[in-house]
């Protein structure tokens, strides 16, 4: 399975259907494939193959969509960086992902000029900005870096190279503090991500006339619910900048959203705003929460004002998941769902062997979305998954029915608008 085949498939077949849009930028496929070409072509021509790693430190923005999907179609691996990161943090990220290029935004040149001294595997000029700091330019140019707009100059718009991908070739690495405040790179290869695509257009309902706002963060893996789903499907796909209550209610009005995923604390801020009208949001086929389960209250709320739309995710970046179905969300409100098909769950006890139904215990699952194990840390694997079954931290239980309830959490994390966070970070 190759993920990079279905942009191009889509450019061919569904060329002048709305792709992407970002602030005043709408593209159809044809378009949004040239751009992503042209990167691609650029990224090849830098020297970068297929299989080494490419970082990202960049908000929501057109380029950072593109590097997604340059990355597909080369098989080059994608590091998905959080603009949160500090010095330290970013530094070892770039190390122990092996980066050999980075593409930031301009905002972070001070940051990254005091840590390439720490960082002498990435060549000098391959450190590129995007945009001026303040999202309006790519043009810029800063001494030691490259911008984006130069180093996109002159590629070609053809399809790069078949990079003769197949289903074991790493995809990304998402970097996560986990449950110990250390980094884990956590691999998902071209074949875990093509499951993402069918499994999640699936259980979300999605059709080709599908059209997808996401106003999180995509560099988290929660941002692939619904962006894999897209590209696979041919849907449209609208990213706003940054989270906006207000912004995001007027656009689900003027674009006819259909599908939207969000965090507790999102979905309570569009509930709680004085603009927040449910007939206005008629268009809505799915809101899904995830990140943290939704307080009751505004559960109750939401499948008052906006009756079958509700869904709940919970899940591991490291691949598996349960999904809350918008017909179950009445009669299970206090539940995070059940495994869909080809997903198995299951509520252990800490001698291994399995609860009984309403029995507490850690919650582990396996499925065709499970990671290959942890970048460059066979130890952490190890202990991860045990027996082919992955080992999540969590503790819940499973009903008589087969869903599963969360109770609480093995070890200590705070949970800042849906990013795992640690104390030292």
């Amino acid at each position: 399975m190759n993920i990079g085949s279905l942009l191009p498939r889509h450019a061919r077949y569904r060329s002048k259907h709305l792709a992407f849009v970002i602030g005043e930028e709408r593209l159809n496929f044809c378009e949004l494939n040239i751009r992503v070409n042209r990167l691609a072509n650029a990224l090849l021509a830098a020297g970068i193959l297929k299989g080494q790693k490419m970082a990202t430190v960049l908000p929501n923005c057109e380029e950072l969509m593109l590097l997604y999907w340059a990355a597909a179609k080369t098989g080059i691996v994608i590091v998905p960086g959080s603009p949160l990161l500090q010095a330290s943090g970013l530094t070892t990220l770039l190390r122990d992902s092996d980066t050999e290029i980075v593409f930031a935004d301009a905002s972070f040149a001070e940051t990254l000029q005091s840590i390439k001294k720490d960082l002498p595997a990435i060549q000098n000029m391959h450190w590129i900005l995007v945009g001026d700091g303040k999202r309006h330019s790519s043009g810029l140019t800063v001494s030691g870096f490259k911008s984006y707009a130069d180093f996109i100059s002159g590629a070609e718009e053809t399809e790069p190279p078949d990079a003769k991908i197949v289903d074991g070739d790493i995809y990304n690495i998402m970097y996560s503090s986990g449950t110990t405040g250390a980094p884990k790179g956590i691999i998902h290869t071209h074949y875990v991500r093509a499951n993402y695509c069918t499994h999640f257009a699936s259980a979300w309902r999605m059709s080709p006339e599908s059209i997808v706002l996401h106003a999180g963060a995509i560099v988290f893996n929660g941002a692939m619910l619904d962006l894999m789903p897209w590209m696979y499907l041919g849907a449209t796909y609208i990213l706003h900048h940054s989270f906006d209550a207000g912004a995001v209610l007027k656009t689900i009005e003027e674009e006819k959203v259909t599908h939207i995923v969000m965090v507790p604390a999102q979905i309570m801020a569009l509930l709680n705003h004085p603009e927040f009208m449910p007939e206005k949001l008629g268009s809505l086929e799915m809101l899904q929460n995830v990140g943290a389960p939704l307080l009751l209250e505004y559960k109750h709320k939401l499948n008052e004002v906006l009756p079958g739309i509700f869904y709940e995710l919970y899940g591991v970046t490291e691949g598996f998941f349960s999904v809350l179905d918008r017909d179950d969300a009445l009669r299970k409100v206090g539940s995070v769902g059940s495994a869909p098909s080809f997903i198995d769950i299951r509520i252990l006890r800490e001698n291994g062997e399995e609860c009984e139904p309403d029995e507490v215990g850690e919650i582990c699952g396996r499925g065709p979305m499970m990671m290959p194990g942890y970048y460059k840390r066979p130890d952490l694997t190890k202990k991860t998954i045990v027996d082919g079954w992955l080992h999540s931290g969590d503790l819940g239980f499973i009903d008589e029915d087969g869903f599963l309830f969360l109770v609480d959490r093995v070890k200590d994390m705070i949970i800042s608008g849906g990013v795992n966070v640690y104390p030292k970070d």
